[in-house]
């Protein structure tokens, strides 16, 4: 949510291929990127299917990611997911409700934190890649 840790993966992985200068090495760049790509796809496709199902609209997200920006500068570090809670809440909160507000809530933290895995997991197996593409070059 602060890096972006894939494209730093990814950049990573760029220059590592350009110094190897071996067809291996532009080999596992590319499954790497395709691992990379795949998950940034995967990332936005899968949460926001459950979130549509559940009816807590984009918009939502948006609120509470610009109001996690401004509680990190108000309170660093422990800002960005107060106010990202705090920003999702109360625009649920104006939209559906006060009894309805805290499952909606509950499907954006799970979607968001379920974005993070899928990122994480997509990142990692591109870091087993270039692991191993170390490891044969």
């Amino acid at each position: 949510m602060v890096l972006p840790g894939s494209m730093l993966i990814l950049g990573a992985l760029l220059v590592w291929a350009i110094v190897v200068g071996e067809p291996a090495g532009w080999a596992v760049f590319a499954v790497a990127a395709t691992f990379v790509m795949a998950g940034q796809v995967v990332k936005y496709t899968v949460p926001g299917r459950r979130m549509k199902d559940v009816g807590v609209p984009s918009s939502t997200l948006l609120v509470g990611g610009i109001l996690g920006v401004v509680g990190f500068f108000v309170i660093p570090v422990v800002g960005l997911p107060l106010g990202f809670v705090a920003g999702v809440y109360a625009v649920e909160h104006q939209r559906v409700g006060a009894r309805e507000a805290r499952n909606t809530t509950t499907h954006a933290l799970k979607a968001v934190g379920l974005s993070i895995a899928i990122e994480l997991g997509f990142g990692m197996l591109a870091a087993a890649a270039w692991g191993a593409g170390a490891v044969l070059t």
